[in-house]
């Protein structure tokens, strides 16, 4: 009675009890973060199995790893975490950064190192591609040039999995300028991602 609950990735089932817990989550408390992580797993776990299904070499990293990764990253972040959408923000980021440096790894393996490959959806661009995470991450970092607060949209939509209202939550700004700038950064990667 009274319990709060806080969805799922976009809008899936309630997590019973994240809200207590990113309540009782402050700076250092490492038991609280983890039962945090924990309520939220699957989140991270179906972004990192979505980033992972196309990589060219599936073999050399599995969403678990990827989670465990992420997780030791946003532990050692030690924040207070404000929401879901927070958390997720920031995982989004530190995923990132495993992904590209998985990929630089694998180019430079001296036998066949192809470089790790993820999937834009339909929905991020328009049309669905398989494309180079290093390609992806440095698309973010050009637009990044041109406008911080459009690279981070990306990054959060493509990284994080965030929806419009979460991005718009996480960068303290409307659902229509989310909406307006969108329509700009889908136009602007499918361009800069042209094979």
């Amino acid at each position: 009675m009274g319990r709060k609950h806080r969805r799922g990735l976009n809008g899936s089932a309630p997590i019973p009890g994240l809200s207590e817990v990113l309540e009782k989550s402050t700076n250092g408390d490492h038991e609280s973060f983890d039962r945090l992580f924990t309520l939220i797993y699957n989140d991270f776990r179906g972004l990192a199995k979505s980033y992972l299904a196309h990589e060219a070499h599936p073999d050399t990293l599995q969403a678990t790893a990827l989670v465990n990764e992420a997780y030791l990253r946003l532990a050692e972040q030690q924040m207070d975490w404000k929401n879901r959408s927070h958390l997720l923000a920031v995982g989004a980021i530190a995923m990132r950064r495993i992904l590209v440096n998985h990929a630089i790894a694998a180019k430079r393996q001296k036998r066949g190192g192809a470089a790790a490959r993820v999937t834009l959806s339909e929905d991020l661009i328009g049309t669905e591609q398989n494309l180079d995470v290093l390609a992806v991450d440095e698309a973010i970092d050009a637009l990044a040039k041109l406008d911080e607060r459009h690279a981070k949209l990306v990054e959060l939509r493509f990284f994080g999995g965030l929806n419009v209202p979460e991005v718009a939550g996480v960068l303290g700004v409307s659902v229509s300028t989310i909406e307006k700038d969108w329509r700009f950064c889908s136009a602007w990667l499918k361009n800069a991602l042209r094979p």
